[in-house]
């Protein structure tokens, strides 16, 4: 496997700092670190983006994750392993990443169901976490990064 070319932030060094600090201040937002790597994780499996899946599970293993969640995090929906809250954030998350998929991207009930379970300051982290998870994962897949072998 070899990617087309190097990833566009070694290219653009410059265009990672602001990325970089924008997950940065989503991870200041008061969400569990443990949840903000099941949403890059959850998000980067329905991108196929193979770089973060591979950084996000070695992420979340160091910070403690258990294999069990992890294994199951693509399917939370039918898991025991979840919390409301944390489910609630999967939703949102996956209704974010696929905004094209339907009429109303992020519909009343799954913003809702997260507004149950968290203030606005941690929606907004949520929110620009999974935002930059998926500008992560658009220049990984569309350049073919392979997981492993890109250092930033």
């Amino acid at each position: 496997m070899q990617p087309r070319m190097k990833n566009p932030a070694a290219i653009l060094p410059e265009a990672m700092a602001p990325v970089q600090a924008l997950w940065a201040a989503a991870q200041k937002g008061g969400v569990p670190e443990k949840l903000l790597h099941l949403v890059h994780l959850r998000v980067s499996q329905i991108n196929g983006c193979s770089v973060c899946i591979d950084g996000g599970w070695r992420g979340a293993k160091k910070d403690g994750e258990t294999d069990e969640r992890l294994f199951a995090v693509a399917a939370w929906r039918h898991a025991p392993y979840f919390s409301d809250a944390e489910r609630a954030a999967l939703a949102l998350a996956e209704a974010l990443t696929r905004i094209a998929d339907r009429p109303d991207p992020v519909s009343d009930q799954v913003y809702d169901a997260a507004k149950q379970h968290f203030d606005e300051r941690q929606l907004a982290a949520l929110i620009l976490a999974v935002a930059t998870v998926n500008v992560w994962n658009r220049c990984n897949v569309a350049t073919a990064q392979v997981a492993g072998i890109w250092k930033p």
